[in-house]
């Protein structure tokens, strides 16, 4: 098991925007005294990312799922300003969420719901950017969410304590428990991390060894924890996400990603 540093983040909390409400944490951006920032990444053109496989993962990569890019629901251009965008080496770990928000919308809606999430988090807290890397809907569409491209590991702002070589995907409803959980929705979040962790390598049923940079999350800042390679918000900081019904589908999530990397 590989040790894994997270960086810092900033005080966490949920932001209701009408109807909507956060389940993501800010973390700050900005860089250290002596360290260069990094270089912005270019808006991916507003069309579905291609699947592709990787070639370094050796055996077990997976190929990516299609990917709406944040110029399709960004509309004309980001609104609100971003720091650099910061990223990890690698991705060893994904965290789930919800958005905290309602079930019952149309798909075709989708776009104008993550700006919506947009808005509260990068304008209404000012925050750099949206924090989830990945968000899905009930369809199984794949939306990439903060900027930085999405076969990078951009560190995000999504898990306390734990952004650094982690990825955060975000599934659009709230999954409180006997909520239903779409089955198109799962199907599309195991590809997600079938792909991101196929790229380091990284078991889906594995367990990674994390370092906490903040004390506000279940761990003290520099504590070395462990957590499945597939876990839940909750798993690394007190909150209800992603919920009690989609927390239970985690297990069949990690087999099914394990399955699309190819592993017995």
């Amino acid at each position: 098991m590989r040790v894994v540093r997270a960086v810092l983040c900033c005080v966490p909390g949920a932001l209701a925007l009408g109807l909507l409400a956060l389940c993501a944490v800010t973390i700050d951006h900005r860089p250290q005294p002596g360290q260069a920032p990094a270089v912005r990444a270019a808006v991916m053109p507003a069309a579905a990312v291609p699947a592709s496989r990787a070639s370094a993962a050796g055996a077990h990569s997976a190929a990516a799922p299609r990917i709406v890019p944040r110029a399709a629901w960004l509309e004309d251009a980001d609104t609100y300003h971003r720091d650099p965008v910061r990223y990890s080496d690698h991705v060893d770990a994904v965290f789930i969420h919800h958005t905290d928000s309602p079930n019952g919308y149309d798909c075709a809606d989708v776009p104008r719901i993550i700006r919506y999430l947009y808005a509260g988090q990068a304008g209404g807290k000012a925050w750099d950017d949206i924090g989830y890397n990945f968000l899905v809907d009930r369809c199984g569409t794949v939306y990439e969410g903060r900027a930085g491209g999405v076969d990078r590991a951009v560190v995000g702002a999504h898990t306390q304590g734990f952004n650094q070589n982690t990825a955060g995907v975000a599934a659009i409803g709230t999954f409180t428990q006997g909520t239903p959980v779409p089955r198109a929705m799962t199907e599309a979040i195991a590809s997600v991390v079938a792909w991101k962790l196929g790229l380091s390598g990284t078991d889906p049923r594995a367990a990674v060894r994390l370092v906490s940079s903040n004390s506000l999350s279940r761990f003290p800042a520099g504590a070395s924890a462990e957590f499945p390679a597939v876990s839940g918000h909750r798993d690394g900081y007190e909150t209800f996400c992603p919920g009690l019904a989609l927390m239970a589908e985690l297990p069949g999530i990690r087999e099914r990603a394990a399955r699309l990397q190819g592993r017995v």
